[in-house]
């Protein structure tokens, strides 16, 4: 039986494959004021080159920190790209968050009863960003949450 092999989209995430170290601005939310953190995020290829692994770690001035795991893979048939993410909050994923690529950002939504997350990754000139915005309850804007800007160790 031949087995398949990763496809291009699959090849678009390799692009955040290593280790990035820097800082994540959280904005005002529910869960506290703004403030920066340190953060460290490693990619790593998983599943045969199907998936790419995240771990994300922030620690804040006060040392507490907050940690979130990913899974990004590729559905062949919807032509998106698929992350599945639990973190320290403890809430699990009701389904993956569905995303595409636009150049070279990829945009992904995650949808829940509470509201809906819309997270960018853009690697450029050896910089990672990741930024997240919330669109909680009835609003019909989204507002930021948190912006990540590493560079690779």
């Amino acid at each position: 039986m031949d087995q398949p092999l990763p496809g291009t989209a699959h090849e678009a995430l390799e692009i955040f494959v290593g280790r990035w170290l820097g800082t994540t601005e959280l904005a005002a939310s529910p869960w506290g004021p703004p403030r920066t953190a340190t953060a460290e995020v490693t990619f790593t290829r998983a599943a045969g080159g199907f998936a790419v692994v995240q771990s994300y770690r922030h620690t804040e001035a006060d040392g507490t920190h907050f940690e979130g795991h990913g899974v990004f893979t590729v559905d062949p048939d919807h032509d998106e790209t698929l992350w599945y993410y639990v973190d320290s909050m403890g809430r699990p994923p009701s389904a993956p968050a569905r995303g595409v690529w636009h150049d070279s950002t990829l945009t992904v939504e995650r949808h829940s009863d509470r509201g809906t997350a819309r997270h960018t990754f853009r690697v450029d000139q050896g910089m990672l960003t990741h930024t997240a915005e919330l669109r909680l309850g009835e609003t019909q804007d989204f507002q930021p949450f948190m912006t990540s800007i590493c560079h690779r160790a």
